[in-house]
């Protein structure tokens, strides 16, 4: 089987449907859908069926069970489909393992290698006003991109975490989320938010991880041999729609930087099978690099996100000294790419459409 998993809206079921398109006799049943859901639990689809496609399955209590049945059972010529705009590992909990039976990948919204790929201008400028997600960033029109943004978010509190939890006090999740537009690109404290919101540290805790299992955003944690000590560290926190992100141009631009290269990471493990992470450095006098791609545990690359400064810092250049990480120092707008001191100074546009994805 495929999990085709992502945010809400990112193209997950476009994409189902124009795969369908190369089967003759392929079948789409969304949980989502009263009638579908009827077909779905009573198994009414005929056996020469070459593709089933299932949207939002992990919906369903027992999915996981229910969903292996089928594959265990199904004729060998029928292939099977799994969508979903939540992450399926956190509704792994209980039922049989999947182990071996599916592959993942994971659909994240536009990014410049994705655009370069289709013909289009890897517009760094446009992905940061408008975000990736195809609505608002095809519209071309910053008022329908806030309108559909607005209620893009609202539906996802107030329906979709539902689907997590019997939580009642949308007021405080929502604080917690609007915080979080404000801290983008830096270590989060989960206590400082708390004291803020006037709830416990595990809370917004709890309500992060629920904002992750729904792709809202995502963590960036700090790169350590001891996995455990990285875990605990601060981590930064990055939204998959840049439209979210409440800070000016340069911290929008390092949140475009992310999501890009995440996507990359995910590329790298869900197609090639490598163990792949997106970290950050830090030390404990605070120096600190934007981004670190790791590799089997070991650090492959490390990258810092500059808006107009092609100047390789102190930080990058330290790093590079002590432990001979290659770094590159990815620049918004920049005249000429470069070698300096061991640093690549890069077009960020030149380098983000290079990536796999």
């Amino acid at each position: 089987m495929v999990f085709l998993t992502g945010p809400r809206q990112v193209g997950k079921t476009w994409l189902a449907l124009d795969i369908a398109k190369s089967y003759s006799k392929s079948v789409y049943l969304n949980y989502d859908q009263f009638k579908d859901r009827k077909i779905i639990k009573n198994q009414e689809w005929l056996n020469d069926t070459d593709l089933l496609i299932l949207d939002e399955i992990h919906k369903m209590k027992g999915w996981k069970n229910f969903v292996k049945g089928i594959f265990d059972t199904k004729p060998d010529t029928m292939h099977i489909l799994v969508t979903g705009s939540a992450r399926l590992d956190a509704f792994q909990a209980s039922g049989d393992s999947l182990a071996g039976r599916f592959f993942r990948h994971r659909i994240l919204p536009f990014s410049p290698a994705e655009l370069c790929l289709t013909g289009q201008p890897a517009d760094l400028e446009k992905l940061i006003r408008f975000g990736g997600f195809p609505e608002p960033f095809l519209s071309n029109d910053p008022i329908e991109s806030n309108r559909w943004r607005m209620q893009y978010v609202n539906g996802l509190i107030r329906t979709d975490v539902l689907d997590f939890e019997k939580i009642h006090d949308f007021k405080s999740i929502e604080l917690v989320l609007e915080l979080l537009k404000l801290r983008v690109g830096s270590p989060v404290s989960f206590t400082s938010i708390a004291e803020d919101v006037g709830i416990s540290p595990n809370t917004v805790k709890k309500y992060i991880q629920i904002f992750e299992s729904l792709y809202i955003l995502f963590r960036v944690t700090p790169y350590s041999k001891n996995i455990a000590r990285s875990i605990l560290k601060e981590p930064k926190i990055y939204f998959y729609d840049i439209g979210l992100v409440d800070g000016d141009e340069g911290i929008k631009f390092e949140n475009l930087v992310a999501v890009s290269l995440l996507k990359h990471v995910y590329a790298v493990n869900d197609y090639l099978g490598n163990p792949c992470t997106l970290n950050y450095l830090r030390t404990k006098d605070k120096a600190e690099i934007d981004f670190c791609i790791v590799g089997r545990q070991e650090p492959e690359i490390m990258i810092e996100a500059k808006l107009s400064d092609d100047m390789p810092g102190k930080s990058i250049m330290n790093f590079n000294r002590r432990y001979n990480i290659p770094g590159i120092q990815l620049v918004m707008k920049l005249k000429q790419e470069r070698q300096e001191n061991n640093i690549e100074i890069r077009s960020a546009a030149r380098y983000l459409s290079s990536l796999m994805l």
